[in-house]
């Protein structure tokens, strides 16, 4: 069903992104991963390239993530891209992609997007150089992966037991929602945000995070132990978690967060 909605979202998006392209495969390991191949050998038009099946799909933190076809979208969006200040780019994307879809969907900082407390789907960025001049544009890459429908128990199990939490599907909330028409939500609105965020930075979209922010207000333990409460987000997009110790800043890069 993708390849029906491929060139309305070409049409939408093409005419903001000078030569940009779309391209659909099969199967691959992982659209990040191509992408970021690509951009290393010098390539850095703009692209969206969306799979049929991943093989060996890539969360953050190294988490390994499931696109089985039938019951999963999964793209790469690659740009070039010059903000002044990278802070908060994936609580944008995410922003972005839960105001597309359902009004119900949550933000799980800094990278998951939730429906009803379980996982529907993750966002792992990347960058790669795309000059040696000072301010130039990076190649940023954008992957997303979205549970359509819940994973089967087959997929769920592949690595062993079932999650303690089985994760959610966005059919769910939206019955009858194919792969195709989730990219065409999603995508073009994707690529304005980006640009939006190239130009205005992260504190354009703080007020739009904050009324998704599934961990304010909630208890939380970090990942070195640590108890505390969400206190929603810096102005860098750093988590805030209000501590027996006092008020707490935690970046993406230092700890994973859980509710308790």
């Amino acid at each position: 069903m993708l390849t029906a909605h491929l060139e309305s979202v070409w049409q939408a998006i093409a005419p903001v992104l000078p030569g940009f392209t779309v391209e659909l495969l099969p199967t691959i390991d992982s659209t990040n991963s191509e992408l970021m191949r690509r951009a290393r050998s010098g390539l850095q038009d703009p692209v969206l390239l969306v799979a049929q099946e991943q093989t060996a799909g890539r969360g953050r933190l190294g988490k390994s993530w499931s696109s089985p076809p039938g019951h999963s979208l999964a793209f790469s969006l690659g740009l070039p891209l010059a903000p002044a200040d990278w802070s908060g780019l994936s609580l944008v994307v995410g922003v972005s992609l839960a105001e597309s879809l359902h009004p119900d969907l949550r933000l799980k900082w800094p990278n998951d997007l939730w429906l009803d407390g379980r996982k529907a789907g993750g966002i792992l960025v990347e960058t790669a150089s795309a000059g040696e001049a000072p301010g130039a544009a990076r190649m940023v890459i954008v992957g997303v992966g979205l549970n359509i429908a819940r994973p089967p128990a087959s997929v769920l199990s592949a690595g062993g037991a079932l999650p303690p939490v089985q994760p959610a599907g966005l059919a769910e909330c939206r019955m009858g929602l194919t792969d195709g028409e989730a990219l065409e939500a999603v995508a073009p609105a994707l690529v304005n945000d980006l640009l939006a965020f190239a130009s205005l930075g992260f504190g354009a979209f703080a007020a739009r995070f904050a009324a998704r922010d599934a961990l304010r207000d909630r208890e939380l333990v970090l990942s070195d132990g640590t108890l505390g409460t969400g206190q929603g987000v810096g102005p860098d997009g750093s988590l805030r978690v209000m501590t027996a110790q006092g008020l707490r800043e935690v970046s993406s890069a230092e700890v994973s967060v859980r509710p308790c």
